[in-house]
């Protein structure tokens, strides 16, 4: 009896390790459901968190009706602290790419993501002017629909500034009921779009990976370089390749800034695939060879030199310029790409190497061993993240959410909250702290740890703060018009915007559909367009903005509530 009455007040009593064992629980039951539960490979992944939170807050609504399950100080506070921490990782993930998105064809990628986000927002807002549905409801149903958490924090955030408690609540309650429409909606709507688009854009060329590091060999026929060097020719073609090696009579040498090309001579160069055309007419012959294959060995290309790829690990070299190490000058190697994530890239001169980028370096044993100790190359060192940077960046983050905005036309100060100001610090950190020599890299395995843990803390907190009222809420009527704008909020931008893309914007069916993922924050989606689709296009292109409508959607979620009801 004695351990009956302890069970009874360690899982019922309120207590921090109450709190604790009640939100693990729900957490690890939600994400065990999220591995076994799927339908044709599709599963709603991390969102059963939620729905098992909201199971547990119905549950302890009707067996002791107004009496949390935990204490309700202890669930903001871990409600809270799991967003922080979510989107703030989410942030420095992103960062290092989010300006780089908008390089060549990433920009138009971005205006047809944007007109995705613009439109499903005002879809969102009709019921809202025809005094359909509150504000708060279709905030929350416009989070849903876009499967959009961080959006969902947002909107809270600002309902609770303006002391709208009960209209947060309300806001998760029609997120949880849409949330599912949002993740299986935008699959149907590419599937309605995908055989007359596909057929439309056969003609379209887009090279998978088109500002990647690409390698291949030019022969030297064209006269108009014979006899200038390397660097001359550099300059003339305006710093569009890098050479890594050059035969010449059947022997290999390094080729330096002041080598002399000559006829005949081929040059291995490291470009990118859009520059083929070009530097073969600059040049004057392509050899056909594929280089680019991953089982090519590139120590055994040739006795005298060695390629190596050598790894970033010293913080005095994050956020340095490839060119002041002087590499070829001061050890003879050339460094032909760098591989950061995973992604290639050219190593251009003004490239800023970043903790954690892979180097691969041409030239004699003895000078990469020299290059190998001056970039670090400690492997090990790279599993042990800077937490002093994840820290200062959230207490950075935090700060500016607390900041006041003012807006002509509103009568209360917009702040970015707890959602937007880390997500916002996050961006800036990942894209700028390496200029500032401040470390902030993390192993991808170590972003993805931060990141699912905040967003089940979240969401399991979010869902047992609103299970309390859920059951009443699917039951009145207005559910049924949240699920029919949720239907709309879905599938009408994806299908306009991927017509305009494929049609108007001669964009291939495949990066279109990887945009609309990104533009709806949908990886599961994503999911089925990779199996459906040949190449990685899609992937690339939801990579290219993600960022972007990640951010405007957290934002413009704040902006429009407190532009209403402020």
């Amino acid at each position: 009896m004695n351990y009956m009455n302890w069970l009874e007040e360690t899982l019922l009593g309120y207590s921090p390790v109450q709190a604790v064992i009640v939100i693990s629980l729900i957490c690890a039951i939600g994400l065990t459901l999220a591995k076994t539960l799927r339908y044709r490979g599709i599963s709603l992944g991390v969102t059963y968190v939620f729905f098992i939170g909201i199971l547990f807050g119905s549950l302890s609504n009707y067996l002791h009706p107004g009496k949390p399950l935990i204490n309700q100080d202890m669930l903001n506070y871990a409600e809270s602290f799991g967003l922080v921490i979510f989107v703030y990782a989410l942030g420095m993930k992103v960062g290092p790419g989010f300006f780089q998105s908008f390089r060549q064809g990433g920009t138009r990628l971005n205006l047809f993501a944007l007109l995705c986000v613009g439109l499903g927002t005002l879809l969102a807002l009709i019921p809202v002017f025809t005094s359909q549905s509150p504000l708060a409801d279709m905030m929350g149903v416009l989070s849903g629909a876009t499967t959009n958490t961080p959006a969902l924090g947002a909107a809270q955030q600002a309902l609770k500034t303006l002391g709208l408690e009960a209209d947060a609540t309300t806001a998760a309650l029609a997120c949880a009921l849409t949330y599912p429409i949002g993740a299986v909606g935008v699959i149907l709507a590419l599937m309605l779009v995908r055989k007359p688009l596909s057929k439309r854009s056969q003609t379209c060329e887009e090279p998978d990976h088109a500002d990647e590091a690409f390698i291949t060999v030019f022969e030297v026929t064209n006269p108009a370089i014979f006899n200038h060097t390397i660097g001359e020719v550099s300059e003339m073609d305006g710093g569009r390749f890098t050479a890594t090696r050059l035969w010449r009579k059947g022997k290999v040498m390094l080729p330096q800034a002041d080598t002399t090309l000559q006829p005949s001579d081929r040059l291995m160069v490291i470009t990118e695939r859009t520059q083929l055309k070009a530097l073969t007419i600059f040049f004057g012959h392509r050899d056909e060879r594929d280089w680019n294959k991953e089982d090519i060995d590139w120590n055994r290309l040739d006795d005298k030199l060695i390629s190596e790829r050598i790894v970033v690990t010293k913080a005095e070299i994050n956020g340095r310029k490839l060119r002041d190490l002087q590499l070829r000058t001061r050890y003879g190697v050339n460094v032909s790409r760098v591989k950061r994530a995973d992604v290639q890239l050219v190593a251009r001169p003004d490239l800023i190497l970043l903790f954690g980028d892979r180097l691969t370096v041409v030239g004699p044993r003895e000078g990469v061993k020299q290059v190998s100790a001056k970039l670090g190359n400690a492997v090990g060192s790279l599993d042990t993240p800077n937490l002093v940077a994840i820290f200062t960046g959230v207490v950075l983050g935090l700060l500016l959410g607390t900041i006041p905005f003012y807006f002509p036309g509103i009568s209360a100060p917009v702040r970015l909250g707890l959602a937007g100001g880390p997500i916002v610090m996050g961006i800036i950190v990942g894209a700028f702290g390496p200029r500032l020599h401040m470390v902030t890299y993390t192993t991808t395995s170590a972003n993805r740890i931060l990141r699912s843990l905040g967003l089940s803390m979240y969401l399991g907190c979010l869902g047992l703060d609103a299970g309390a009222d859920f059951l009443a809420t699917v039951s009145s009527p207005s559910a049924l018009v949240w699920v029919s704008w949720a239907l709309l909020i879905t599938l009408l931008p994806v299908v306009i915007v991927a017509v305009i893309s494929v049609i108007f914007g001669k964009r291939s069916y495949a990066s279109t559909a990887g945009m609309l993922c990104g533009a709806m924050a949908n990886p599961i989606a994503l999911d089925y367009v990779a199996e459906t689709t040949q190449g990685d296009k899609a992937t690339v292109a939801y990579a290219s903005v993600y960022p972007l409508s990640m951010f405007i959607r957290v934002i413009i979620a704040q902006v429009v509530i407190m532009m209403w009801l402020a």
